[in-house]
């Protein structure tokens, strides 16, 4: 496993690659892994003949009041982790080296559907700019590695649209490969923020997956009162939560809040658990009906 801290040596590398034919995955991370991480390089290696996994903690899409500063950076413990999953690369780089001139160089993407910007709904709301700053070191990683695929994981659900979508709108010709979310035995998502939660906290997140398995179930047994259940589940979740930010059953590409049945639909939650924001998710995909006869 080669550690690469210039995004030049990084991209001279890449290309050597590229022109010996081979072919490269890319799981862009935030370091604090975990196995949820892991599952995505187990199937970039897969599907690829070489496997890069960045390790970056992004200032750009952290709020001036969010947890950039005490965001974990075990920098030891996931070299170790990388190596035994037998990645290829690691890019490591310090921040001046993605942001030369400093973090306000930013990617003004704004994908919009229906009128609607993506970036500004859901977590977007929450989190000014957040989406800008994900949306900039995506398009610069995507610049310096130069892979055929991509890895996300659906937990992080509105990320993974707005990255498809500036794939698909800059032409990029990457293939974007969504894996699913990653649990605990016990239903919690997998996160790096999880380390924040003390054992009271973490019983308390429980309720935030069970809350989501609900409404899931409740849809595939016909349940079809979309607000209905919504409302059910918000009242429901409050009781436990600290904050309850926002939960919304939406349309899987346009994010648009449903309030009636369709085939596809994701129901995704934003909280507070004590001081740790939590998001998590389901997608909800329902057998069309067959009619008599």
């Amino acid at each position: 496993m080669k550690i690469i801290r210039s995004p030049e040596v990084l991209q001279r590398e890449m290309r050597r690659q590229s022109r010996r034919g081979r072919e490269i995955g890319f799981v862009p991370t935030m370091g604090a892994l975990h196995d949820g991480h892991l599952a995505l390089v187990r199937r970039a290696h897969r599907e690829n003949d070489l496997v890069v996994v960045s390790l970056f903690v992004n200032p750009t899409q952290f709020g001036p009041k969010e947890d950039f500063k005490r965001y974990p950076r075990p920098f030891r413990e996931d070299c170790r982790k990388l190596r035994w999953a037998k990645v290829d690369y690691v890019f490591y780089p310090p921040v001046k080296a993605i942001y030369p001139e400093g973090d306000s160089a930013y990617v003004d993407f704004a994908p919009r559907e229906n009128g609607v910007d993506l970036t500004h709904v859901l977590c977007g709301k929450f989190r000014p700019g957040h989406f800008r700053g994900v949306a900039t070191v995506v398009a610069k990683l995507f610049c310096l590695v130069g892979p055929d695929r991509v890895y996300f994981g659906a937990k992080d659900y509105q990320q993974t649209v707005v990255v498809r979508r500036l794939i698909r709108d800059l032409h990029l010709g990457i293939k974007f490969c969504l894996c699913p979310t990653v649990r605990e035995k016990d239903g919690l998502a997998m996160s790096s923020r999880n380390r924040y939660l003390d054992p009271a906290e973490r019983r308390q997140a429980l309720e935030i997956s069970k809350t989501l398995f609900w409404i899931r179930k409740e849809i595939l047994r016909g349940n079809r009162q979309i607000a209905r259940l919504r409302r059910r589940a918000i009242q429901n979740l409050r009781k436990t939560v600290d904050r309850l930010q926002y939960l919304e059953i939406v349309d899987p590409e346009s994010l648009s809040p449903l309030s009636r049945f369709q085939p596809s639909m994701v129901a995704l939650v934003a909280c507070y658990v004590g001081k740790t924001r939590l998001i998590d998710n389901v997608i909800i995909k329902t057998r069309p009906r067959r009619n008599p006869g």
